[in-house]
């Protein structure tokens, strides 16, 4: 088996370069007014995504569903995806699914 160089491997995003990451989905509860839904939003952007060094790729109305990746090139953890799961919670969020970690450039 060949050794890649260390550019050849940054190019394809592997081993050392390799990213993980995770999709998430959510509900909001129909009770929620739509700057309620931003307001919790902001706050999920705020308390967990920044505060982690993350990056949330997705959107919604009362439906949210998307990607979370490390905002430098790294892998995420499963504690990062189990305080995305504990704070959309904690918002009484519904129908809150994560996958597990995966190489988001060859999974």
């Amino acid at each position: 088996m060949a050794i890649r160089s260390r550019r050849l491997r940054k190019k394809l995003r592997v081993d050392e370069f390799q990213e993980l990451g995770f999709d998430v989905s959510w509900r909001f509860a129909d009770s929620l007014s739509e700057d309620e839904i931003d307001a919790q939003v902001d706050r999920f952007i705020a308390e967990v995504i920044e505060p982690r060094e993350l990056g949330f790729h997705g959107g919604g109305h009362r439906l949210w569903d998307g990607v979370i990746a490390t905002q430098r090139l790294g892998k995420c953890t499963d504690e990062d995806r189990q305080a995305v799961v504990a704070f959309l919670e904690s918002l009484n969020a519904q129908e809150v699914e994560v996958s597990a970690l995966y190489d988001i450039w060859w999974g």
